[in-house]
């Protein structure tokens, strides 16, 4: 990964983070927990952890709601020319990693 695809994905990761704590509803705790970028600067990933996990469907579809506020509030605060397309999802490798905590813990 290039130095530049690097700054995108860290000021998406810091953007999103703070758009989505403004905005919840604090029924959950929405982590942005990385950004993944493809078509050269094109799409983003936003990869997010729900804490309760009872909570993880209805923060991921408030997320989904809110991805055109959020591209608006993305293109006030960074100065690039090209938006890339946002997707929100629930980041898996996080919770398989926790999930492997808990056992070697057990262990």
């Amino acid at each position: 990964m290039d130095q530049k695809t690097a700054k995108l994905q860290e000021l998406i990761r810091e953007l999103a983070a703070e758009f989505f704590s403004r905005e919840s509803n604090r029924q959950s705790l929405i982590t942005v927990t990385g950004v993944e970028i493809a078509d050269r600067g094109g799409r983003a990933k936003i990869l997010m952890t729900v804490i309760p996990e009872s909570q993880e469907e209805a923060a991921i579809g408030f997320a989904h709601r809110q991805l055109t506020d959020f591209k608006h509030y993305f293109m006030e605060r960074a100065r690039i020319q090209r938006i890339p397309f946002f997707e929100v999802f629930l980041d898996r490798g996080e919770k398989n990693r926790q999930r492997l905590d808990e056992i070697a813990k057990k262990l």
